[in-house]
């Protein structure tokens, strides 16, 4: 019988540390920026070759060109939503069971009454 490969054993909801967040958009970003340089090269390379459909492959490259820088900044800078708290939604406070409905008028409410004298 083979072993399997050892599978560590997820024992809470914690997300991703900032750092490995960090450094997955990071990544994301030079990537991008990489095909955004393959863009200016191939662009180049048509215009010296004088390729034929010049007309549709070169705003499709320069296309690549403005958009991929404009993306890849939005998209390092993303960060995954916040998880809201665990007890967010069972936790309610209490209602108050002392306090008078407030349809009542001013003289209708019950009043608190303080004595000076003991």
């Amino acid at each position: 019988m083979k072993r399997q490969a050892y599978q560590p054993i997820l024992i809470t909801d914690a997300s991703r540390s900032q750092d490995d967040q960090l450094t997955s958009r990071q990544r994301r970003y030079i990537a991008m920026m990489g095909v955004r340089v393959a863009c200016v090269i191939v662009g180049a390379i048509l215009v010296g070759a004088e390729a034929p459909l010049l007309w549709l492959w070169l705003p499709l490259v320069a296309l690549g060109m403005v958009l991929i820088p404009w993306l890849a900044v939005l998209l390092a800078n993303d960060r995954p939503p916040k998880d809201r708290h665990r007890l967010a939604g069972r936790y309610r406070p209490r209602p108050e069971a002392e306090a008078p409905p407030m349809s009542l008028t001013a003289e209708e409410r019950p009043h608190k009454v303080i004595d000076a004298e003991p």
